[in-house]
C-alpha cells in the first residue's frame, strides 16, 4: 500500500510512519541540545501522550529529565488497507528512541475517559513504577461518556448570551470569511463543561490517590489555552470559557486534598494542533500570531513551549496568576506582541489573490501526513508559494534525496516501517511535513498575512 495524503476539512486522515518517526526524532534532538532538566520527576504519566503538547511532555521528561513514562492515548492501529493514526506511529517511534537510551516507556491505548482503562492503568503503575511523581493531563476530545451515568456528552464551541460575528478561515479552501455564531443553550453549555472541564482530570487523581499510587510530593498539570482578547468572544467568553472555569475549580479541589502545590492548570500559547484547528477564529488568529511572534523572535512550537515549562516554570516559588495558574503564554500575551496583533486587524479588508490558484494537484503537497496532520489549516496558497522555495521538499523536489531519507528513516526505525500495510513510496514522500511547514512559514510568512489582508 502506498500512503497518500487524504484530507477531510482540517484533518489529514492518513499518516506516514517515516514522517512521524522523523518528527519525533527532531523534537528529541531539540531537547537534547538544550541539556538536562534539573530536578525533573522520574516517574511520569502523560494522558494524551501521542501528539502536540502531550508528546512534547513525554519527550522532555524522558530525554532531558531522565524519567520513565507511562502514556495513554486513543489511537487507530494500521491495517492492510489503512494507515494507523499519526499518534500510533508517534508512540511507536517514541518507544524505540527511549529504549535506545535505556528508558522503559509504557503506552496504553484506549479510552482514557473510561473507568476500565483507569483500573488497567493503576495495575500497570503498581507493577512498573510503584508510584507516580507527576501526571500531565493533555487530553482534548469532542465527546465523553460519564462512567457513572452512561450518558454521552458532546461539546460545542459557541458564544454565550448573544450571537457573535467574527472572521474565520475556511481550512478546506483557505478563504477568510465573516460568519455569525449563534449562542449555546444551557444544555449545550453544560455538555461542553462535562467534556472539556476538569471532571475527568479530578476523577483520575481521585482514583489514583485512593489506590495509593501517588508518591509523596506528587504533582499534576492540566494544559489549557486562554488566549488574547482577539479570541475571547468565541473562546473565553463562550462555552469553552465555562469549561476553563470548571477546570480551575477542579484544580483547587485537588489541591485541597493533596496539598497546596499538588495541582496546577498550565496556560500555553496558541499552536497548530488538531484541537485548535477546530475552533473558529483561532486558525486565522494563529496565522497572524505566528508571523508576529517570528518577527519578534518569540515564536515557539509544542516542544519549545514544554521544554521551557519544565526548565523554568515547575520549581517552587514560580509566579502564578490570580487563578493560581502557571503561565507559559507570557510571550504570546506580552504587550508588544498583543499590540502588533491588534494593529494588524485595522489594515485592508480580507482579499484573495487570483494568482494563487487552488487545484486538486496541490492537495498532496499542501497537507501534512505525519504527526503534524492538523497543519492543514495553513492556507494552501501560502503553502504553495512558500514551499516551492524549499528544496528538496517543495514543488521541485530532489527525488533521489527524498529516497535516501526514506531509506535512512526505515533503517533507523525498522519496527515502525514494517507495520502492517506499509510500503514506502519512493520519491513521493514528504519526509518531515513538520519541518516542511516551519520552513515554508519562515521563508514566506508574508504570503499568509497578505492573503488575509494584513499587509
Amino acid at each position: 500500500m502506498i500512503i497518500e495524503p487524504r484530507v477531510r476539512g482540517f484533518i489529514c486522515t492518513t499518516a506516514h510512519p517515516v514522517g512521524c518517526a522523523t518528527n519525533v526524532r527532531e523534537q528529541i534532538a531539540y531537547v537534547l541540545k538544550q541539556g538536562p532538566v534539573a530536578d525533573c520527576p522520574k516517574r511520569v504519566a502523560v494522558l494524551g501522550c501521542s501528539t502536540g503538547y502531550g508528546l512534547a511532555s513525554r519527550i522532555v521528561a524522558t530525554f532531558a529529565g531522565g524519567a520513565d513514562t507511562i502514556g495513554v492515548s486513543l489511537e487507530r492501529e494500521p491495517s492492510e488497507k489503512r494507515s494507523a493514526s499519526a499518534g500510533w506511529y508517534n508512540n511507536r517511534a517514541f518507544e524505540i528512541e527511549a529504549q535506545k537510551i535505556g528508558r522503559s516507556p509504557l503506552t496504553l491505548e484506549g479510552d482514557a475517559f473510561s473507568d476500565e482503562l483507569k483500573a488497567t492503568f493503576i495495575e500497570r503503575v503498581r507493577e512498573k513504577f510503584g508510584q507516580l511523581d507527576l501526571l500531565v493531563y493533555s487530553m482534548a476530545a469532542p465527546v465523553r461518556t460519564d462512567p457513572d451515568t452512561g450518558k454521552t456528552y458532546r461539546s460545542v464551541i459557541k458564544p454565550l448570551g448573544a450571537p457573535v460575528e467574527i472572521k474565520t478561515l475556511d481550512t478546506e479552501t483557505g478563504e477568510v470569511f465573516q460568519t455569525t455564531l449563534e449562542p449555546a443553550s444551557e444544555e449545550q453549555t453544560a455538555a461542553t463543561v462535562a467534556v472539556m472541564g476538569g471532571d475527568d482530570w479530578k476523577r483520575w487523581i481521585d482514583q489514583l490517590a485512593d489506590a495509593g499510587v501517588l508518591a509523596p510530593g506528587f504533582r499534576t498539570l492540566n494544559y489549557t489555552y486562554i488566549g488574547s482578547e482577539l479570541t475571547w468572544p468565541i473562546y473565553w467568553n463562550g462555552t469553552l470559557g465555562r469549561a476553563k472555569v470548571d477546570l480551575d475549580s477542579k484544580a483547587e479541589a485537588i489541591r485541597g486534598r493533596l496539598g497546596a502545590d499538588a495541582a496546577r492548570v498550565v496556560a500555553l500559547k496558541a499552536v497548530v494542533t488538531q484541537a485548535s484547528s477546530a475552533i473558529p477564529v483561532v486558525p486565522l488568529y494563529g496565522t497572524v500570531l505566528f508571523k508576529v511572534m517570528k518577527q519578534l523572535g518569540l515564536h515557539e512550537g509544542c516542544i519549545e513551549q514544554i521544554d521551557r515549562l519544565f526548565r523554568t516554570k515547575l520549581g517552587k516559588g514560580v509566579e502564578l496568576d490570580d487563578a493560581q495558574r502557571v503561565r507559559v503564554d507570557d510571550w504570546e500575551l506580552s504587550p508588544k506582541c498583543r499590540r502588533k496583533c491588534r494593529g494588524a486587524g485595522h489594515c485592508s479588508p480580507p482579499r484573495r489573490s487570483a494568482s494563487w490558484p487552488i487545484s486538486a494537484s496541490t492537495r498532496a503537497s499542501s497537507c501534512a501526513c505525519s504527526a503534524s496532520a492538523s497543519t492543514a489549516w495553513i492556507t494552501r496558497r501560502t503553502w504553495i508559494r512558500a514551499s516551492c522555495r524549499v528544496r528538496p521538499f517543495g514543488k521541485h523536489r530532489n527525488h533521489s534525496f527524498v529516497a535516501r531519507m526514506e531509506r535512512s528513516a526505515i533503517r533507523d526505525s525498522p519496527s515502525v516501517a514494517e507495520s502492517p500495510g506499509f510500503r514506502c513510496a519512493s520519491s513521493g514522500l514528504h519526509v518531515s511535513p513538520r519541518r516542511d511547514l516551519l520552513c515554508a512559514l519562515e521563508r514566506a510568512p508574508g504570503h499568509a498575512a497578505a492573503d488575509i489582508g494584513l499587509e
